[in-house]
């Protein structure tokens, strides 16, 4: 059964001339006892709630997995997919992909990720059983990790925090075969991984991966710890590859046709490329009936269930109908209140009313919590052994929160959110990425948005970040401007079931600029908030705090005989989403400026080539806010004077119907 693995692993790296045999041929015994013997997954109902959650971390051995789903019988993986392994719209990626097909339960291939991310759904796990019981919610989460995943630093991360809140349902073989790209592991690392596991509160023990029940016996045990639990396997790299095996060579490469030839004679495999006996491949199916029937009872168990509808709306991460009523009403309320606050504050006052609503959504930080200001009254945290809360302090870990956050979203039954400076987004943007890659709704909540943060100075201050959070594909970035667009994006946010999103929000109060409610206006992306008095001067584009700037602006041009309108953008990504003609009408035919205490890197998309910029042209600087807004001239005086410089030469034209006035008194 595991020669059936190892031989379609290299038959498919072959074909396609492409991949990594190495890992597949070593790890094949060891996955074989795993799917075989004790993981709980049913092909016939890939998406069974309390099923196992298998996780590829080393996933450029992409191929084992492939591998396993054709000989377990899953639908959408045929034979024929093997064949095209790695070729354009083929289900079998070169890396295990989330979407692509059945039984991927998350996208692997960034070396870590996959145990980080495998840490949140045994988390997810443990906090749905702390609600609907074992009756309904009894699984575990196994992981295949390689040495690459071990090296990471996001592993540490990842294993201190599973190891700290005791998730003895979280399982990680150890793909130990002391080979990495350039040679031999021992070119970079002596770290004793089962040393350092055990450290971190882990259960840890040593097998040969190529000893069946020795792998067998290890799972068991693991099955009984009350701990997570790293089962080590000594493995040979590339097995039965007389020449390459225990090498660098077969990592990431095929091995030829003569060596497979010889893998045939010297493993007894004497079947042409990509045929697997009958006998053996029944096998294989057959072991696919004691998950069946695991599913057949535990369906029994939900149906006879008085908690049925509540698991299933779960399951289903749906908004109930009263959220978009009582999000209304917070937002009437603080237009009426019209309260002058940082927008992460006015993301708390959003929470209160959205975690009172809603009952999946799960609240967290990366130590930053009454910085973040994520944790509002209906919250309680979760700690070791008591997993009935709604909120995880991540530590210092934000790579980690972040990963976990996706394994949370991908294990379903919770809307996970969780919180950090937006500086710090790089240290999670590995884990951001695949957010969106994923279509995940996991939501990252990252305040101190600017320079407005003030005294901690420029290594606390984002400069390029939102630029390169926008790069990101299938990212809303939120940047709200008063506390009812925060109120806006956060409901966005929520029902974007598609797509993660960002809110980046102030440390420094801010006015309430809106003073109506009608539709959510935040939903398009960017709207006109305040019009010009007749046909347009000028158009100032405003993000967040700097919005406040360009009303301010816009009265002292308008009081000068300048039309000036204001544009807030909370959400570029929403707003190239609308139509052609919606965004022609918002920018306007008049010169534009772009306000936001960020990069200009992007903003030329929206000023056009006849535009101007106000921003940061480099680092920030250690100072009080309103000092720093005046040093870095992000100021309304600023906007006036780049307004009068745009306006100059139309002021000199003879042709000019109704010229601006007074420029030069205005500057």
């Amino acid at each position: 059964m595991a020669n059936a693995v190892r031989f379609l692993a290299m038959d498919a790296v072959e074909a396609a001339k492409s991949g990594h045999p190495g890992m597949p041929m070593g790890m094949a015994d060891a996955a074989a006892v795993l799917f075989a013997r004790h993981l709980n997954i049913d092909p016939l109902d890939p998406q069974w709630p309390d099923r196992d959650r298998f996780v590829l971390s080393a996933g450029h051995g992409s191929m084992l997995q492939y591998a396993l789903h054709y000989l377990l019988g899953y639908a959408d993986m045929p034979l024929e997919a093997l064949q095209r392994f790695r070729q354009l719209g083929s289900p079998t990626a070169g890396h295990p992909e989330h979407g692509h097909c059945a039984g991927i339960e998350t996208t692997t291939g960034p070396l870590g990720q996959g145990l980080a991310t495998a840490v949140g759904m045994a988390l997810a796990e443990r906090m749905l059983n702390a609600r609907f019981g074992d009756d309904l919610v009894n699984h575990r989460t196994y992981v295949i990790a390689g040495d690459g995943c071990l090296m990471e630093g996001l592993s540490q991360e990842a294993i201190d925090l599973a190891g700290h809140l005791g998730l003895g349902r979280l399982v990680v073989l150890w793909d130990n075969n002391g080979i990495s790209i350039d040679g031999s592991t021992g070119l970079s690392t002596s770290t004793c991984q089962l040393d350092r596991f055990s450290a971190s509160g882990w259960a840890v023990t040593e097998t040969d991966g190529h000893a069946p029940d020795e792998v067998d016996a290890a799972l068991e045990a693991a099955k009984q710890s009350s701990r997570p639990s790293l089962i080590a396997c000594r493995t040979i790299i590339g097995f039965g590859a007389p020449t390459k095996a225990g090498t660098e060579s077969v990592h990431g490469a095929p091995l030829g046709a003569a060596e497979i030839e010889s893998a045939r004679k010297k493993l007894d495999w004497p079947y042409p490329p990509f045929v697997i006996p009958a006998d053996i491949l029944a096998a294989w199916r057959g072991t696919t009936e004691r998950a069946a029937k695991a599913r057949r009872l535990w369906s029994q168990r939900l149906a006879a269930s008085d908690r049925k509808g509540a698991f299933e709306r779960a399951c289903r991460g749906e908004l109930p109908e009263h959220f978009g009523p009582r999000m209304r009403d917070l937002k009437e309320h603080l237009i009426a209140r019209a309260p002058r606050i940082a927008t992460r504050k006015a993301s708390e006052t959003a929470l209160q009313t959205i975690n009172a609503a809603l009952d999946n959504t799960v609240g967290g930080s990366a130590d930053l919590t009454h910085s973040n200001l994520t944790l509002t009254k209906p919250l309680t945290p979760v700690a070791p052994g008591r997993f009935d809360g709604r909120y995880l302090h991540y530590g210092i870990r934000e790579h980690a929160m972040a990963a976990a956050m996706n394994g949370i979203a991908l294990h379903g039954g919770f809307i996970p959110y969780g919180g950090t400076f937006l500086v710090f987004s790089d240290y999670a943007r590995g884990a951001i990425r695949l957010s969106a890659l994923m279509r995940q709704r996991v939501i990252y909540v990252l305040t101190h948005d600017s320079i407005g943060l003030g005294e901690d100075g420029p290594t606390h201050q984002p400069v390029e970040h939102l630029a390169a959070l926008r790069a990101i594909p299938n990212l809303n970035v939120f940047r709200p401007a008063d506390a009812v667009e925060t109120a806006e994006c956060w409901e966005l946010a929520l029902g974007s079931p598609s797509s993660p999103s960002v809110l980046c929000l102030s440390r420094q109060n801010l006015p309430t600029v809106r003073s109506e409610v009608l539709e959510n206006r935040s939903a398009r992306g960017a709207y006109v908030l305040e019009e010009a008095d007749g046909s347009r001067d000028v158009t100032l584009l405003a993000t967040g705090s700097e919005v406040e700037i360009a009303l301010a602006a816009a009265g002292v041009l308008s009081a000068s005989g300048i039309r000036a309108a204001v544009v807030s953008m909370p959400c570029w990504e929403r707003f190239e989403a609308e139509s052609a003609d919606y965004r022609a009408a918002v920018l306007g035919t008049a010169p534009r400026i772009g306000i936001e205490a960020a990069a200009r890197f992007g903003w030329d998309r929206w000023i056009g080539d006849g535009g101007a910029f106000i921003g940061m042209q480099g680092f920030g600087a250690s100072g009080p806010a309103p000092e720093l807004y005046r040093h870095f001239q992000i100021t309304s005086e600023a906007v006036v004077a780049v307004a009068v410089r745009l306006l100059e030469p139309r002021s000199k034209s003879p042709t000019e119907t109704s010229p601006p006035r007074s420029l030069s008194r205005i500057v």
